[in-house]
């Protein structure tokens, strides 16, 4: 370290000239400069290279981020190290009007870029609040838009995300942070909810007991939180008990495959006590007549 440094600071395009022409070199100011140029350059891309780009790998790596998320943030550091070292560069070569020029033409560019690009920008942007804020991870399952799907891939742009439809979805990350994202899996549990209806003679606590006895005895369903019932609906021919269950750390498939489990076992259990699931009811009444007006019944069902 304390040779390099000492290379970048003494690297001077005025000494080196002058050391170039005390040798009879031809051109010397302009291979002074080219050669400080040249090792400036060097110089600061490897100073950074050992200092920057670790700084920053560790301190992704203490926000939690995965591999996968850290990598194109640390390829943007690397450009940004690039970019100041050959800055850094021209300044200690003297090309200080080049560096002027080239400042004052990336700045028109760039504000030209930007409004040509307002779009990519702003869904860069959300790609960087999607790193930093973690609403969800590769892998998880979300939900947006009256969409679904697990995520396979997060870059700076977009994100891909499996449906369930095994569609591949590209979304850009401004759609994501716009709106709300809902995300069952992020607390690794997830509370499912089931309505089962019986009928009116049917006994309420003899049905309550069998759906708990029927999350208990399932191995998916988590006994802490409980499982818990209640009477949410009194409908035209049924009433309906709510029942509610946690299964830890879910997928879709699980979810799916577990609450089709639970509500076949407790649908069984109800046949097997005499427990009712209604069929909707409907009365109709009206009468049919004859062309002179002669009525020929009256229907009731």
């Amino acid at each position: 370290m304390t040779l390099l440094g000492s290379v970048v600071l003494q690297a001077d395009s005025g000494l080196i000239a002058r050391l170039l022409e005390g040798a009879n070199v031809p051109y010397a100011d302009v291979i002074g400069a080219m050669v400080t140029f040249v090792l400036v350059s060097v110089g600061v891309y490897l100073l950074g290279r050992m200092t920057v780009v670790p700084l920053v790998n560790r301190v992704l790596k203490a926000r939690d981020l995965d591999v996968h998320a850290r990598t194109p943030i640390k390829k943007l550091t690397g450009a940004l190290v690039v970019f100041v070292a050959i800055a850094v560069a021209f300044a200690f070569a003297g090309f200080g009007n080049i560096l002027t020029a080239l400042a004052t033409i990336a700045a028109a560019a760039t504000l030209a870029i930007g409004f040509a690009m307002q779009d990519v920008i702003a869904n860069f942007v959300a790609g960087v609040f999607i790193f930093t804020d973690q609403p969800f991870r590769i892998g998880d399952w979300i939900e947006w838009d009256d969409r679904s799907g697990v995520v396979e891939d997060i870059s700076l742009r977009v994100t891909r995300v499996r449906t369930f439809d095994n569609e591949l979805l590209t979304v850009p990350n401004s759609t994501l942070t716009d709106g709300v994202i809902k995300n069952p899996v992020a607390k690794e549990q997830l509370r499912l909810k089931f309505v089962f209806g019986i009928g009116y003679d049917d006994d309420i606590d003899k049905a309550t007991e069998i759906i708990v006895e029927e999350a208990q005895a399932h191995d998916e369903i988590l006994d802490d939180p409980a499982p818990s019932v209640r009477l949410v609906e009194l409908g035209d021919s049924s009433v309906g008990l709510q029942s509610r269950i946690w299964i830890s750390e879910p997928s879709r498939g699980d979810f799916v495959k577990t609450r089709g489990e639970y509500v076949q076992a407790v649908k069984e259990r109800f046949d097997e006590a005499g427990i009712d699931i209604p069929y909707p009811n409907r009365t109709i009444g009206g009468e049919l007549e004859l062309a002179d007006g002669a009525a020929i019944g009256e229907l009731e069902s």
